[in-house]
């Protein structure tokens, strides 16, 4: 005896056809899962790696802000200006350079002028009746006149000379040095010691042997750079 099968014929064949099928179905369900989630990891750890910062705008949308320091290190061109670490502070220079002191010059005492400086030229010695240059200039005055220093500088010789008497030898610096001569015994400075222009540092005396028959005064020669040179020169200009 047959069995007879109720219900309509179409029907099983789409259940027979999706009973076969069942497996590709379930599999291609399982790829879309995983590569929804493949996606889903791989933006997180790209927004991780630049340091892509979500910020809600105005409109509600949600925008992705880059950091400055990741355009930096990515190379991405940027408009924010990159601040440069500040250095330690440097005090400027002085553009302005010290003037050099303009050494300044008098004379040694006031009297009139006995004997001036020969330029090189020959001139006849009273004293010792011949002819001869005169390397200074002859100040007459009264025996123990202050004598004074002719500009600043420092004393670096006194001495009793056989020829010009007690004499004092002054660094006026700049290549300037001070012969002051015919000086009484007694002097006001010692040597090494440093003087200002105007300072008293003798007397004139009657000490030189070469000019003992001059009346007195004091012998006031210059030298300048090692050569000797007239003092009077240097007031002329000065004036």
């Amino acid at each position: 005896m047959k069995k007879i099968h109720f219900g309509d014929s179409s029907k099983s064949k789409w259940y027979n056809f999706l009973k076969g099928k069942g497996f590709y179905a379930a599999l291609a369900l399982s790829l879309v899962a995983i590569g929804s989630a493949a996606y889903i990891a791989v933006n997180r750890a790209v927004d991780n790696l630049t340091g892509e910062i979500r910020i809600s705008t105005p409109s509600g949308r949600s925008e992705a802000v880059t950091s400055q320091e990741d355009r930096i290190v990515t190379g991405e061109k940027t408009d924010v200006p990159v601040q440069k670490p500040k250095s330690k502070a440097q005090t400027p220079k002085s553009s302005k350079t010290q003037a050099p002191i303009k050494l300044e010059f008098a004379m040694p005492l006031t009297g009139d002028i006995t004997n001036h400086f020969s330029k090189g030229e020959l001139v006849k010695s009273k004293t010792l009746n011949d002819w001869r240059t005169h390397d200074g200039i002859d100040i007459g005055a009264q025996l123990d006149t202050p004598v004074k220093s002719a500009a600043d500088g420092k004393v670096v010789e006194i001495k009793d000379d056989k020829k010009w008497g007690v004499c004092i030898i002054i660094d006026h610096s700049d290549g300037y040095e001070g012969h002051y001569c015919n000086l009484a015994v007694t002097v006001n400075v010692e040597s090494g010691q440093k003087v200002r222009l105007g300072d008293v540092i003798g007397a004139v005396g009657k000490t030189a042997e070469n000019e003992i028959a001059e009346d007195p005064h004091l012998h006031f020669g210059m030298k300048k750079d090692g050569k000797w040179i007239d003092f009077l020169d240097l007031i002329e200009k000065k004036e």
